[in-house]
């Protein structure tokens, strides 16, 4: 059974920062995009960034030059480095993977059960 297990979140002042990480487990045959996405109260879940095997990163305008995606391919891991956090970047946070489980035929798109991160003003 493969799963994404998320950890980081929390409340931190506007200006601070926070690192979120997410870790597939099972039998997986190989990871290729994975990213961050967000989702804050009355508002569609929104991407916040990916990054490709080959680690070619992609930011949403907002997060630009405040945010770092990044990935441990021999952990199956990946990270969102947050820094300089405003209020607006209040949401649930959930990581994504497209992943190809050693069981399938092809890849498939997992999800992470989903973080609150809360910045205060």
């Amino acid at each position: 059974q493969v799963q994404l297990v998320e950890s980081g979140g929390g409340l931190v002042q506007a200006g601070g920062s926070l690192r979120l990480s997410c870790a597939a487990s099972g039998s997986i045959f190989s990871i290729r995009t994975m990213g961050w996405y967000r989702q804050a109260p009355g508002k569609q879940r929104e991407l916040v960034a990916t990054i490709t095997s080959a680690l070619i990163t992609n930011y949403t305008d907002s997060v630009k030059g405040r945010f770092t995606i990044s990935r441990d391919n021999a952990k199956n891991t990946e990270y969102l480095q947050m820094n300089s956090l405003k209020p607006e970047d209040t949401a649930v946070y959930y990581c994504y993977a497209n992943l190809w489980p050693s069981v399938a035929a092809r890849p498939y798109d997992y999800w992470g059960q989903g973080t609150q991160v809360t910045v205060s003003s």
